[in-house]
């Protein structure tokens, strides 16, 4: 196994030229992806959070950690160059495909970093914008600089910084934490390593090939595969749990349940997979199905605040 480390994460190399990015290449490094799936648990926890936000300040949160997340996507991918020059899902992002410059990503992801924290901290509150930059500094420090290439833990504790989204929203609003937040950071926080172990089984080679120890290549595949199987257990349980809080009603728990036991049954799928499997048909179901989960739990809880909502409202217009 060869370890690659980040010499060279400014691009001082002592060549100069001039950048050939466009736009669309400076768009990339925010992870549109990864950044979608922020906004929406972020706007989930802003809409579920008890108490009243002004519109325009709530489009103003929302940029912001959206914003944030960019950023905080810009940083990695400028850290990260040197391995994602050499694995096979990442080769043709704009720094190691040569359209970005790292100096120009690292520029970026810092601008985008303090202009996120500076603007929420000033048009919605303090509080909320300290968790934004503690986000971002978990994220790009703990997880990227530090984690992600000395731990096979790396995606259990940097799984973190994928799960404060809803919490800032949630602090938006409230200006603070509550129960039900942590546990909307909880559901993230429980299916990340189950969502991301599922990418790390087929991908075994490409982090291998780069020296990052994710946990099918330091504990081998059948632990890895029994441990997918607690966390996908350990989610679902965390994410019927708010219809036991009062933060949603009794469908959703209902819909979350059998969202769960999909989730669940998937998990077993990829741990019956033999070892060695080249398909792993299994496994690229259950990252697939991972991710439309994690999408269907919050939207149903979104709904359900509507339909509880809807009576007052109707009442209103009659």
């Amino acid at each position: 196994m060869t370890v690659i480390g980040n010499h060279d994460a400014l691009g001082t190399d002592g060549g100069v030229r001039l950048s050939e990015a466009s736009a669309r290449d400076f768009f990339e490094l925010l992870k549109p992806r990864v950044m979608s799936l922020v906004v929406f648990t972020a706007f989930t926890g802003l809409m579920l959070a008890p108490g009243h936000l002004n519109p325009v300040l709530g489009v103003i949160s929302i940029l912001c950690i959206a914003v944030g997340a960019g950023a905080s996507g810009a940083l990695n991918m400028w850290y990260d160059a040197d391995i994602d020059a050499v694995m096979t899902r990442t080769a043709k992002r704009p720094i190691p495909a040569g359209r970005i410059l790292p100096q120009e990503a690292l520029a970026f992801g810092l601008t985008l970093s303090v202009f996120s924290v500076v603007i929420l901290g000033l048009a919605v509150n303090w509080f909320a914008a300290g968790l934004l930059a503690f986000t971002i500094f978990f994220y790009v420090v703990v997880y990227t600089m530090w984690l992600k290439r000395s731990t096979p833990q790396n995606i259990v504790i940097g799984g973190a910084s994928g799960a404060f989204p809803p919490m800032i929203g949630w602090a938006c609003v409230t200006g603070g934490i509550s129960l039900d937040s942590i546990l909307l950071f909880l559901v993230i926080f429980l299916w990340t390593p189950a969502h991301f172990w599922a990418l790390a089984l087929f991908k075994m080679r490409d982090y291998g090939a780069v020296g990052v120890p994710m946990m099918p290549n330091v504990v081998g595949e059948a632990s890895t595969k029994n441990q997918i199987v607690a966390y996908a257990v350990l989610t679902a349980l965390a994410a019927v749990a708010p219809a036991f809080t009062g933060l949603a009603g009794l469908g959703y728990g209902i819909f979350a349940t059998l969202l769960g036991a999909v989730f669940i049954y998937c998990s077993i799928a990829v741990r019956r997979m033999p070892d060695g499997d080249e398909r792993m048909v299994p496994a690229k179901k259950m990252f697939a199905y991972s991710i439309l989960y994690l999408f269907a739990i919050f939207s149903a809880l979104l709904a359900d605040r509507l339909f509880e909502g809807l009576p007052n409202l109707l009442g209103g217009m009659l």
